[in-house]
């Protein structure tokens, strides 16, 4: 059994302003108490006794008793409120310790808990991450002030010289099709044109995510560029390494450049949180993921499964095989699924490593084709089927097609969102006859959101969702409709939709 690895809190970062919220679950520690057959960090053995199921628990910070109360065995996200009056806001984060006692057995964990001072003048903008959901929280990207709200990043990384620094009325067309996000893709060499596409971005409302991936090893070049561009009100978050499993980097340079970032950005640099959470992406099904993942609060993969040969490199002429070769994609089967396993790979290993709570997982949908070892684009519904949420899709520009479907998913996830960023939601996900659904349940209501990855129609009954509506709102169609007698969904060939369902 462990008890949370690492406990975390439920807000990463803390600010006095949350010392006076009301919602109980806001400020509070999460516990889980997992009790697994696999080798995890902190698992320890248990005796389980029968008709006893709960664990008395005691949370500390610093010596101090921080909050009690009771967990059943085998629980997740058990909430324990606690009063942030007690705490004094510095750089340096808290620790904290977990001790749950079980039928005579003891059980410990440990955390830390960031409590960050009001950010100082030349800190223009702070992302909260949400770890009872994962979602990231923000005041509006345009600086002019509101409440923090979730935000689902749907966006791409987005070519500068070319293309951004071309025309400065691509950031409005582009909030305009619904999206939240700009990921620019260096070199920015024109600091005045990278200014000018940045003002543009928050005046359009466009969260922006900035990428130091050619200079992320060089402390001097990272120093300059963070201390230039966290003023901004639109920062959402920093990206470092872009595939540094691929390349081989040193396994240390992650972790160098996000504590580095973060004691420039508010932390202090030795683990505890910044006003900006740091991102990465990785290319390998698992290559030293442990180390590369460990310099990072989002972690990304880019699986680019359509249009290439998985089994036989058209580059290198060699096989591709799990022990060798390189096509593009790897360890592939060349189907979707390829795309939802290193998702599920990639939580498992958080899971193992005791990051589940505290780092999220993102998704780099394919938008490009006609392109070394793919031969083509995907599709409009093809990039749906793709998309999971947390979506910054390389790249634009792309097809019309491809971008028409990504504003018809990005506007469609604003009404989904009080579905998926909702602390109050049960998820469940299931996969019938390669229709992959995830469910997300708030009282009455469920959000079915669902992807046929068959290239044939495919039909979903809600009975097999343990669903009876009474009432059905579509919410996204790329190729979707409920049936004639309101029993289910029908698909077309790579169709996705989402619905809400009501009791």
């Amino acid at each position: 059994m462990s008890t949370s690895p690492v406990v975390p809190p439920a807000i990463r970062p803390y600010l006095p302003e949350d010392a006076a919220l009301e919602d109980s679950s806001f400020v509070s520690i999460l516990v889980d108490a997992p009790v697994t057959f696999s080798q995890i960090s902190n698992a320890v053995p248990i005796q389980l006794q029968s008709g006893s199921n709960t664990l008395d628990v005691t949370v500390s910070v610093e010596g101090t008793t921080l909050a009690q109360g009771t967990v059943a065995l085998n629980s997740t996200n058990t909430s324990f409120p606690f009063s942030l009056n007690s705490l004094q806001p510095r750089t340096s984060p808290y620790s904290i310790s977990c001790s749950a006692k079980f039928a005579g057995q003891t059980f410990e964990a440990t955390g830390s808990l960031s409590y960050l001072p009001n950010p100082p003048s030349d800190i223009g903008s702070v992302t909260k991450m949400d770890l009872r959901t994962g979602a990231l929280l923000a005041r509006p990207a345009n600086g002019k002030g509101g409440p923090y709200a979730p935000v689902l990043p749907v966006g791409f990384y987005t070519q500068f010289d070319g293309y951004l620094a071309q025309n400065l009325s691509i950031s409005a067309e582009l909030a305009a099709q619904g999206f939240t996000i700009v990921h620019p893709v260096p070199s920015f060499s024109n600091l005045t044109a990278l200014d000018l596409v940045l003002d543009a971005m928050q005046e359009a409302g466009l969260y922006l995510m900035y990428d130091m991936r050619s200079t992320y090893q060089n402390s001097a070049s990272v120093t300059e560029q963070v201390n230039r561009i966290k003023s901004r009100p639109n920062l959402l978050l920093w990206y470092t390494a872009d595939e540094p499993d691929g390349t081989s980097d040193p396994l240390n340079a992650t972790s160098i450049s996000s504590n580095l970032i973060t004691s420039l950005d508010g932390g202090d640099g030795k683990g505890g949180a910044g006003y900006h959470p740091v991102s990465l992406v990785l290319n390998c099904e698992n290559y030293f993921f442990t180390e590369y993942a460990s310099g990072s609060d989002i972690m990304m993969q880019d699986t680019y499964m359509i249009g290439n040969n998985v089994t036989f490199s058209t580059v290198w002429h060699t096989l591709c095989t799990e022990d060798y070769g390189d096509c593009g994609c790897d360890n592939c089967k060349g189907s979707f699924e390829d795309i939802s396993t290193r998702m599920d790979e990639f939580r498992e290993r958080l899971f193992i490593n005791g990051w589940e709570r505290s780092k999220a997982v993102w998704t780099v949908p394919q938008a490009f084709g006609n392109d070394t070892y793919w031969e083509r684009f995907p599709t409009g519904k093809e990039f749906v089927v793709e998309s999971v949420i947390g979506v910054v899709s390389w790249d634009d520009p792309t097809t019309p097609d491809i971008k028409a479907s990504a504003s018809l998913l990005a506007i469609s996830l604003s009404k989904m969102a009080p579905y998926i960023a909702s602390p109050n939601a049960s998820f469940r996900q299931i996969t019938l006859g390669r229709v992959d659904v995830g469910l997300w349940s708030v009282e009455r209501e469920t959000l079915v959101l669902a992807s046929n990855m068959n290239y044939e129609n495919a039909t979903l009954l809600f009975k097999d969702l343990s669903l009876e509506p009474s009432n059905i709102v579509q919410l996204l169609d790329s190729g979707s409709a409920t049936s004639s007698d309101k029993s289910g969904i029908v698909f077309e060939s790579v169709g996705s939709g989402a619905f809400i369902v009501t009791k």
